[in-house]
């Protein structure tokens, strides 16, 4: 097979993974699965139990880039930030150590605080289309409002966010994405672009702190009032390179794949309008049953037994949270996406256990109060008939529809 044979395959995994996932479930053991170089871990209890042993499954290569840097970006990335461990790929007191930065902004009264300027931000956004008649949701919405969100969060000037929001773009398009040298340089000078324009946060609220994210992490990862040095400023700026890329991705991802399955299934829709009641029940269902962040990496730091299959120390697993939460064993019609299904159980969309995302609930309240605002302003909202069906982007970390025309 050619690089681009497998490239190929790949994209077409990450575009519906479901039936690979499906085989896997079923299978005896752990089924290694070639194009990702991991062994998939699959089932609901196998997920559990990997993302519960931290000590022996280890996050330092949860998110690896799928394509090699050329000489070209190599060549400009060094005149920018990081790269840094984060939250997403340290283990013990490491993890402990950027965690704890992130459970403090985001705590349950910081994202209640943040929700009165989420909805009047969303509300403008649909202000701004809502006499057209149709829309590309995607681009008009979905990709806006979290970048405005996690921006008031970090404590960026409003008018930094679409620059920002672009870099961290930009950012996820350089590592996971096939692009010419030529390419990969560019999105490499718009990456540096972002983590100065971070950079030059992180030292103005050193000397200045506020009541913000950007703050809370200086003050975290370099206690005290003295100068911040080079190396402080590195994993200050990758720190919030995480959270800001994080915050917009997938709330993003999880904003347009529930508005694709709703409108995909007008009956969903119509329910929706006629008991407001069940947006909650809508949020996590729409959350379990096609997940943002479908599966992280994990690394075996000893020799271990999982599922029947034995594992050397230093093997990979893909730890498919897409896959477990629609594990037949654990939801009647796993498979379907029902927002009347009863007793919905704690599912795996936000993760589990130590790693557990610390901004599910931001991610939430933005996917409630979206559905709340289209119901009541948009309730004719059905796909645009005249385009072809969604198609959704080959990635494991946002899962999502590139676009999505609507009518009204």
């Amino acid at each position: 097979m050619t690089s681009h044979d497998d490239q190929a395959r790949r994209d077409e995994l990450y575009r519906d993974p479901y039936p690979l996932y499906d085989r896997a479930r079923r299978a005896e053991g752990l089924t290694y699965v070639p194009e990702f170089d991991a062994w998939l871990v699959a089932r609901d209890r196998d997920v559990r139990e990997v993302l519960l042993r931290a000590e022996d499954f280890s996050s330092v290569n949860a998110l690896l880039p799928d394509v090699a840097l050329s000489e070209a970006a190599l060549g400009v990335l060094p005149r920018g930030f990081g790269p840094r461990p984060t939250v997403v790929s340290t283990d013990g007191a490491a993890h402990r150590r950027h965690r704890a930065p992130l459970n403090r902004g985001l705590s349950a009264a910081r994202v209640a605080a943040l929700v009165p300027y989420a909805r009047a931000c969303a509300r403008e956004l649909v202000d701004d289309f809502a006499a057209d008649g149709s829309a590309e949701l995607v681009e008009a919405y979905a990709r806006r409002l979290p970048g405005m969100v996690v921006g008031r969060l970090i404590g960026l000037d409003p008018a930094d966010v679409p620059a920002a929001v672009y870099g961290g773009y930009r950012a996820e398009e350089l590592l996971f994405r096939p692009l010419s040298p030529e390419e990969q340089a560019a999105a490499a000078e718009d990456v540096v672009a972002l983590q100065h324009l971070l950079d030059g946060y992180v030292r103005d609220r050193r000397a200045e702190p506020r009541d913000d994210m950007c703050s809370i992490t200086v003050a975290a990862l370099a206690p005290g009032d003295a100068e911040l040095t080079l190396e402080q400023r590195h994993e200050s700026v990758t720190s919030l390179q995480n959270l800001l890329i994080a915050g917009f991705l997938t709330t993003s991802a999880l904003i347009s794949t529930t508005l694709l399955h709703l409108l995909s299934d007008r009956r969903q829709w119509r329910m929706l309008l006629a008991d407001p009641s069940l947006v909650p029940a809508a949020v996590e269902e729409a959350a379990r049953h096609d997940t943002a962040i479908q599966a992280f990496r994990r690394t075996t730091t000893r020799p271990v037994t999982l599922a029947g299959t034995k594992l050397p120390a230093g093997a990979t697993v893909l730890v498919a949270y897409g896959s477990a939460n629609r594990d037949e064993e654990r939801y009647e019609r796993a498979g379907e996406f029902d927002i009347a299904r009863p007793g919905n159980p704690h599912h795996l969309a936000f993760g589990h256990g130590l790693h557990g995302c610390p901004g599910s609930q931001l991610a939430r309240e933005q996917l409630r109060l979206t559905l709340d605002l289209f119901t009541r302003r948009l309730p004719e909202l059905r796909l645009d008939e005249g385009r072809p069906r969604p198609r959704i982007r080959p990635t494991l970390i946002h899962r999502s529809p590139q676009a999505l025309h609507v009518t009204w």
